[in-house]
């Protein structure tokens, strides 16, 4: 029953990139509260069974959290000693293994399967991220998908927006203009962005700013969403190069250096795009 039970939950934490760490009763000696092979699972901020209570599993979920917050990735074994160690009256030895499993990954949302969203897909499948990739098209997406990368085909990308989870990621470079504007509208509704970058020039940006203004979005709103994106420094208008571009700025983000406090406010970041048939032909 446990077994099962176990397989159940560590395929939902995965699936929701949760991580965790296994404890395993390796062995038993003596009076203990479970025998070798009993399982646990630690999160943030639950237990997933059990392995018997007490100080024992006080001290050992304390331990798990220990390293779910220092980012430990190594197994470690340790020894517990219940009666002179931690005070319980059934005496007894145990050892325990401390398995950390899946680590944190944000997730990315990209709107758009053109061309550059083809070569972002491919490097940002190498980061820590789980990519949800929408598009209204089914024949634009490649016939296979990097690890980690969900193709959803959507007539209705704006309510693909309410389904998504808290602070998210989300990168808008569709093919259509009008459709831009209403997935930024949607995601700026939703105000728990941890991202937001739209793919175009600074001439879109103050055409979206003002169409946004009109409908009586705040500044702060309106501020949220970034455009142009990318690295400065990157002018290349090859897809590949503005993928890399995009990529650096979302990397800098989640390590906490966020590009647009640094983008002067005159980059228009030409490689993205003026307001012409370049930017549907490669977004």
């Amino acid at each position: 029953m446990f077994k099962d039970n176990w397989i159940h939950e560590l395929a939902q934490l995965e699936k929701n990139s949760e991580p965790c760490v296994m404890v395993t009763v390796l062995e038993d000696r003596g009076s203990v509260p479970r025998d070798a092979g009993t399982k646990m699972l630690v999160t943030r901020d639950r237990l997933i069974a059990t392995i018997g209570g007490g100080h024992l599993e006080h001290v050992a979920t304390k331990m798990a959290r220990e390293m779910l917050i220092a980012g430990e990735r190594s197994l470690k074994v340790e020894r517990f000693n219940l009666g002179a160690r931690l005070g319980q009256c059934c005496g007894g030895m145990a050892t325990l293994s401390f398995e950390p499993i899946g680590t944190a990954q944000k997730h990315l949302v990209v709107f758009g399967a053109g061309h550059v969203a083809k070569a972002l897909i491919h490097i940002v499948s190498t980061l820590p991220f789980r990519i949800t990739w929408i598009d209204e098209r089914d024949e634009v997406f490649p016939d296979e998908l990097p690890h980690g990368v969900t193709k959803v085909v959507s007539d209705d990308p704006i309510a693909e927006v309410r389904d998504i989870s808290p602070n998210s990621y989300y990168l808008v470079m569709t093919h259509n203009h009008q459709l831009d504007f209403d997935l930024a509208k949607a995601i700026i509704d939703r105000g728990d962005s941890a991202y937001f970058g739209m793919i175009g020039s600074l001439t879109k940006r103050k055409k979206f700013d003002m169409r946004l203004a009109q409908r009586g979005y705040s500044d702060t709103q309106i501020n949220s969403m970034i455009c142009p994106i990318g690295v400065g420094m990157v002018t290349g208008k090859h897809p590949a190069e503005i993928a890399v571009s995009v990529a650096g700025e979302l990397i800098a983000h989640y390590q906490g250096n966020p590009l647009e406090e640094k983008r002067p406010v005159t980059h228009s970041n030409s490689h993205q795009m003026s307001d012409s048939p370049l930017e549907e032909k490669i977004a």
